[in-house]
């Protein structure tokens, strides 16, 4: 029998490797990256905390807008829509910018 096993075709696997290639490709720039990996769990805490007995609920608000915000700076920074907004505007048929031009171009010269 080889040491080697078969690759299985997992496809909750592809699935999510697929959603965080997208997450990279519109966070390439260090800040935008850097204050996602602030704003993200401050946001997720500020859910948790809404509904966590006896804390009051303007914690809970607090970390959702402050870690909102800050992943808002970033995407100003980086020159894209946030996500959400991004998908509702896909949704409406308005124009969005998924990925920043900048970064579009240095991947259109690697091609």
């Amino acid at each position: 029998m080889s040491d080697a096993q078969p690759r299985r075709n997992w496809p909750v696997l592809r699935f999510i490797g697929k959603r965080l290639r997208g997450w990279k490709e519109r966070h390439q720039h260090p800040f935008n990256f850097g204050i996602h990996l602030i704003g993200i769990p401050l946001a997720v805490a500020g859910v948790v905390l809404l509904f966590w007995p006896g804390v009051g609920w303007y914690w809970g608000v607090g970390g959702l807008v402050v870690g909102y915000f800050l992943q808002w700076v970033g995407h100003q920074v980086e020159g894209n829509d946030v996500g959400e907004w991004a998908g509702i505007k896909r949704l409406l048929g308005l124009p969005y910018v998924g990925v920043a031009p900048r970064y579009q171009a240095r991947q259109q010269s690697k091609v």
